[in-house]
């Protein structure tokens, strides 16, 4: 019965996110590159990735409107659709020699990306809370497929349309968001996502204060955050060190593996141990993370600290994702969620504009020592509320 209801809807919504992630992949190895060779100030290489987080604020809380009253098939359909219009606008700027409309292009690609994060909250729909996190991790396992292909797919299309780079990448990132619209038609809408908004709830204000949230929001954003920031800027620091693309490309291939294999077993610690407990853990690997990259600027060091990057994302991204389902009801979903989206999105921007700036002005160094303060700040909230509700499954509900 799971497989036919929930499970069949959560190896869609994996398969969804597969592709949404190869297409992501694309545009986090090259569009630093491109925007490198595009801009005329080298610091505003980032300036397109950060236009894409950017749009991502303002699209997140509509569209989780729209998919609380349409349905999350309408919406999943229209950010596939957005995908495909980015890349092809995005591969046109390239062919142009044209910053300005590459950029136009990536701020489309953030209303697919904007769209595409409410997969694995989607996974959560009709789902007991105390399988939240099972359900979060078999949604995100999609992304290793992602992992595996996307940048021997990033490095070979590169060339694909030569002498003109990169252009290839791009008519491949929309290529994979096509494809992702075979599988939403196979989407099974639940009662819970056809309730109307209008049906009732609480406050948005009175939600939103609670500490439940206000935690989750501290690590899903700031785990995005740091991983943003350092993530963009690893590929600029390499080429700058004198490594070729292909391994900038295999360091974020390393990268999104310890993001994603992690789901296999993170939901679950989440589901056994608290919430909590995964995010503390989380902030732990990423700090460890920052001083490897800090270390040494040799393949090995990039490697690691990378692949420690993804898993410190994963195990604080994942706890805040249950802590976020936790905080509200069915009826509030779309306000509350839309609202979280918003919320990590506006953390994801701030690093993305800032990640160019960091590191053409201070150094590879300096990106990493700025996640510090970011990461004590996120298990200190996470400390308190732990302590606060000790000892409380699923991390308050």
């Amino acid at each position: 019965m799971w497989l036919m209801n929930e499970g069949r809807n959560a190896l869609v919504l994996a398969a969804c996110q597969a592709l949404f992630w190869g297409a992501l992949m694309i545009g986090i190895t090259m569009s630093g590159l491109v925007g490198q060779i595009l801009a005329d100030n080298k610091a505003f290489a980032t300036l397109p990735a950060g236009l894409l987080a950017l749009v991502t604020i303002f699209v997140a809380r509509p569209a989780s409107t729209l998919m609380q009253r349409l349905g999350r098939r309408t919406g999943f359909l229209i950010g596939a659709l957005m995908g495909l219009l980015g890349g092809t606008v995005s591969a046109a700027g390239i062919f142009a020699n044209d910053f300005a409309v590459f950029c136009l292009g990536n701020a489309i690609l953030g209303i697919y990306q904007a769209i595409g994060q409410f997969y694995r909250l989607a996974a959560t729909d009709a789902v007991p809370a105390e399988r939240h996190g099972r359900a979060v991790s078999t949604v995100m396992c999609g992304a290793i497929a992602a992992a595996l292909l996307a940048p021997t797919l990033s490095v070979w299309s590169k060339d694909l349309f030569s002498p003109v780079l990169f252009a290839g990448s791009f008519a491949a990132l929309s290529a994979l968001s096509l494809a992702s619209v075979a599988f939403i038609f196979f989407l099974r809408e639940t009662d819970v996502t056809r309730r109307s908004e209008t049906s009732g709830g609480r406050p948005l204000g009175e939600i939103i204060r609670q500490p439940i949230f206000i935690v989750a929001i501290a690590n899903a954003g700031i785990a995005q955050g740091v991983m943003v920031l350092i993530m963009l800027a690893t590929p600029l620091a390499m080429v700058a060190c004198n490594f070729p693309v292909s391994d900038a490309a295999t360091v974020i291939q390393w990268h999104v593996l310890g993001m994603f294999l992690p789901s296999f077993f993170s939901g679950r610690l989440a589901d056994r141990f608290g919430a909590p407990n995964l995010a503390l853990a989380g902030a732990a690997i990423l700090a460890a993370s920052a001083a490897v990259a800090a270390s040494g600027i040799e393949f090995f060091h990039f490697g690691v600290a990378l692949a420690l990057l993804g898993l410190g994302w994963n195990f604080m991204y994942v706890a805040g994702t249950i802590m976020i389902t936790a905080s509200h009801r069915p009826e509030e979903r779309g306000r509350v969620q839309g609202t979280a989206e918003m919320a990590i999105a506006i953390i994801a921007t701030a690093a993305s504009f800032t990640s160019g700036a960091l590191l053409y002005g201070f150094g590879w160094n300096a990106v990493n020592v700025g996640a510090a303060p970011l990461l004590f700040a996120a298990a200190g909230l996470t400390l308190w509320y732990a302590l606060r509700t000790a000892r409380t499954p699923l991390a308050g509900t």
